[in-house]
């Protein structure tokens, strides 16, 4: 049976959530035990991935980027970081650019490649994969996985959309991206870089999925069908499932769909890492592991148990 995205997404919990009660050295053996008897791996990757491989989002690092915006328009709950300071109440177009074109580059366009997606993907280098990201900064296609095995669902800090939808079609914007941040002055940008809609005329926006009017392009769709493509055959074959850092900020994308795949499919079996959130379902038995720990130690760890014989 064909698996679309559609009917991959779940919004149902387990019920019998647990913490596994296992030494960390077990676990990891047992992560890379699996790893290595996979035919498929659908890595599934969430905020926490990006975390544990050093990007920054608040704390010092949003005082010492951004700290003319908190100047201007106080800490408040918004300024805190760069998740919430992207809903703050901008009060025009000059402003609401002026931030989130230095969003854009110090959270996705200036990243280098980590380190950490580089020794997972190294890790993986013999293995059938797939990518499945809420991410928006890119890192894996940095880290050299071809474009058709990744599907970002969330959108990216590299394109724009028109506000309201209007059109099936998003832009790049890293070259608008890069003059704004070098023409803005007291966190505004100048109004003839607004962008402006080429179809209806009106406001432009990021092409992040945060409202109803999330632009599904072209590219967008076509990701979905590798993926649904690669579902299909993998759910036949000896399938992991790698959880990288999902909390419960989006679980119906990854982290429910994924307990929903163990559960149908006797085949597959799920590695959870997560600190603070890797409970798996009790009923899982041996297929799946949780590992409660530092994640980028994990995954070095677990490639270390991957690469040796």
């Amino acid at each position: 049976m064909k698996i679309t995205f559609e009917n991959f997404l779940c919004g149902i919990p387990a019920r019998d959530y647990i913490t596994q009660d296992i030494p960390y050295q077990e676990q990891i053996n047992e992560a890379g035990k699996m790893l290595k008897d996979a035919d498929y791996v659908l890595i599934g990757a969430g905020a926490g991935m990006s975390t544990a491989a050093g990007t920054q989002y608040g704390g010092s690092f949003f005082e010492e980027n951004f700290g003319e915006f908190q100047k201007k328009y106080g800490k408040g709950p918004y300024m805190q970081d760069m998740y919430s300071a992207g809903f703050y109440p901008y009060p025009d177009e000059e402003s609401y650019w002026g931030y989130w074109s230095k969003q854009a580059l110090l959270g996705g366009m200036e990243l280098d490649v980590t380190p950490l997606h580089k020794c997972l993907l190294e890790a993986l280098s013999d293995k059938n994969i797939f990518v499945l990201s809420t991410n928006a900064d890119g890192q894996f296609v940095k880290a050299g996985l071809p474009e058709e095995k990744i599907f970002c669902t969330q959108g990216d800090y590299f394109h724009i959309q028109c506000r309201r939808g209007c059109h099936n079609k998003i832009y790049d914007a890293r070259k608008l991206f890069s003059q704004m941040n070098q023409a803005r002055k007291d966190c505004k940008i100048p109004s003839y870089m607004v962008p402006k809609c080429p179809v209806c005329g009106g406001p432009m926006d990021m092409n992040l999925r945060k409202d109803g009017y999330f632009v599904q392009d072209e590219a967008w769709y076509h990701a979905e069908k590798l993926f649904s493509e690669y579902l299909s055959e993998a759910v036949h074959k000896k399938l992991v499932l790698l959880e990288l850092g999902v909390g419960f900020n989006t679980p119906t994308i990854i982290r429910f769909p994924f307990e929903k795949l163990v559960r149908e499919h006797k085949n597959i079996s799920l590695i959870r890492l997560n600190l603070g959130a890797a409970v798996v379902p009790e009923n899982f038995g041996k297929r799946a592991v949780g590992i409660d720990a530092d994640m980028a130690e994990s995954i070095r760890d677990i490639a270390g148990c991957c690469k040796s014989e």
